[in-house]
């Protein structure tokens, strides 16, 4: 086990630098000069010249890779065209309310999808079964965004219970009543993606239901409730735990529609700003991040899988 980590550790880096070219050659893609991009059409050659030398734009492509990827090293992400300001710390500064919005949203998912799904294959046939896959695929086909302004024009407009849009930190102040902020969105985007869930636990839970040892364990005579939760869904859950991971790393990207629809300063919506300020620098250090996310989280799944399965070895 020690050794698969230390592996896929190591394989890390060759993913995140795959990335860090692609990001590179990206900017480097676009017809003309990039600094005309940035700058923009009223920009007059002196002003391109400026900037191109600023940027190091006019020294050779492979002294910017080396120049840019040392940075990276470094931890240099370089500054922002339109603020000023470090990459790196702009991120940071609004990676808070994306995280927690996703995580937020996969606990809703979780809470709604698990349990609907367990009950479903328990009660199989029954009209909770027929209720909750008709209700998994009605959430499956309802916008984020449509649910959005829909749980906005109730919550927030005529019952006045929640904020239409903004973000106080919950990290910097240790307040949790600060989490209404992203309570909608939350909801906007976990109600449609508990979907997945409810439908794969159900058909997961069928199979584990249908095996030798269940029917052994209920022989024993152990309750109902320790047969389906410890003996059955401990077995399903390798694959709950897949599209858990799988929906996450889905609502990081949805996250961006939910963060511009509720005004909320993420990392959704401050990539949203930058291609349209045609801001490269912030574009590029917010995929290095996102690609970074999403292969730990993927090598997070891994070893859950371990503690939750002990017959899988690596």
């Amino acid at each position: 086990m020690s050794k698969y980590l230390i592996g896929r550790l190591v394989a890390l880096f060759p993913t995140v630098l795959l990335v860090a070219l692609f990001a590179f050659f990206l900017m480097h893609l676009v017809p003309g000069s990039p600094a005309a991009v940035m700058l923009g059409p009223e920009a007059t050659p002196q002003d391109i010249q400026q900037l191109e030398h600023a940027m190091g734009f006019d020294k050779p492509l492979i002294v910017q890779l080396t120049t840019w990827l040392g940075n990276l090293a470094k931890g240099n992400f370089g500054d922002s065209i339109y603020t000023h300001t470090p990459v790196l710390q702009l991120i940071l500064s609004m990676a808070e309310p994306s995280f927690l919005l996703a995580f937020l949203s996969l606990l809703i998912a979780m809470l709604i999808g698990i349990p609907t799904g367990i009950l479903a294959a328990v009660k199989r046939d029954s009209l909770f079964d027929q209720f909750a896959v008709t209700s998994a695929l009605l959430a499956a086909s309802i916008p984020s965004f449509w649910l959005g302004l829909n749980l906005m024009l109730v919550f927030a407009v005529k019952l006045r219970w929640l904020p239409t849009s903004g973000f106080e930190s919950v990290l910097h102040t240790g307040n949790l009543v600060n989490l209404r902020y992203l309570l909608m969105p939350a909801l906007a985007m976990g109600l449609p993606s508990s979907a997945l869930i409810t439908r794969l636990t159900r058909s997961t839970m069928l199979d584990m239901i249908a095996e030798d040892y269940v029917n052994t364990a209920r022989s024993k005579g152990l309750r109902e409730s320790v047969v389906i939760l410890k003996h059955a869904f401990r077995n399903a859950s390798v694959s709950v735990v897949t599209v858990l991971s799988f929906t996450f790393l889905n609502l990081m990207s949805r996250g961006v529609v939910a963060e511009n629809v509720f005004r909320l300063p993420g990392l959704g919506r401050l990539i949203v700003m930058s291609i349209m300020r045609r801001d490269y620098p912030v574009i590029q250090g917010v995929l290095l991040v996102v690609a970074a996310a999403y292969v730990v989280i993927n090598l997070l799944t891994d070893v859950i899988y371990v503690f939750l399965d002990p017959r899988i070895r690596y």
